[in-house]
């Protein structure tokens, strides 16, 4: 299955001491562990892959963007649009969010992935 988020945006700047804030939040209902490869598609650069994420059995996790590292311990760039494809055997529930902090009244944008089959 793949999980589609064509708008994401990690700002350069942020509001005083609160860091921007950009999550991938999943959900997985199954009995198992559920491995996924996430890769990042730009509109003026090659995609960016080797993302690998595992989502606990029966969980919700918050992937935040400003922590995740590709294989070769590349990070996601700050600054730059770009979208996001989640790739894995079982389904899952996929949402992203943003906390827009480059102003001090704070915005809030989030959505649900589009399912490819």
């Amino acid at each position: 299955m793949k999980y589609c988020i064509p708008d994401c945006f990690w700002p350069v700047k942020d509001q005083g001491s609160y860091l921007g804030h950009e999550a991938i939040s999943i959900l997985n209902l199954s009995d198992q562990d559920v491995p996924a490869e996430m890769t990042l598609y730009f509109e003026d650069r090659k995609k960016l892959e080797g993302f690998h994420l595992e989502i606990p059995a029966e969980r919700t996790i918050h992937f935040h963007t400003y922590d995740l590292k590709n294989e070769q311990g590349v990070s996601i760039p700050r600054g730059v649009g770009y979208a996001a494809v989640i790739e894995c055997e079982k389904p899952i529930v996929v949402q992203y969010t943003r906390v827009d902090t480059t102003q001090s009244e704070l915005g809030l944008a989030t959505t649900m992935a589009v399912v490819m089959e």
